[in-house]
C-alpha cells in the first residue's frame, strides 16, 4: 500500500465517522435559530421562509410565545435544495 492509498482510506474513515456522529445528533425538530446556523442565513430570513411558505414548518405555542419548528426531513431538503421559490400572490 502506498501513502496515497492510506491517506485516501483514512479520509474515507474520517468521513464515515463524521456521518455517524451527525446521525447520532440528529434531532426530530429544529428551531429557526438552529436552521439559521446550519444555512448561514439570518434567523429573520428563516422566519420569513416559514411565514411565506418557502419551507414547511409548524408553529408551536409555548404560553404567550409562538415559535416555528422545522422537521428534520425539511431541514435536509433545505440543505440539499434550498427553500422553495417565492410564489407571487395574485
Amino acid at each position: 500500500m502506498t501513502t496515497t492509498d492510506i491517506t485516501t482510506r483514512l479520509e474515507k474513515i474520517e468521513q464515515l465517522l463524521v456521518d455517524l456522529i451527525q446521525q447520532k445528533q440528529q434531532k426530530e425538530w429544529y428551531s429557526t435559530a438552529e436552521l439559521s446556523e446550519l444555512t448561514g442565513r439570518a434567523e429573520f430570513t428563516v422566519r420569513e421562509w416559514c411565514r411565506l411558505g418557502r419551507i414547511t414548518a409548524e408553529k408551536e405555542s409555548n404560553g404567550r410565545k409562538h415559535e416555528w419548528r422545522i422537521s428534520h426531513e425539511e431541514v435536509q431538503r433545505i440543505l440539499n435544495h434550498g427553500p422553495r421559490p417565492l410564489v407571487p400572490r395574485s
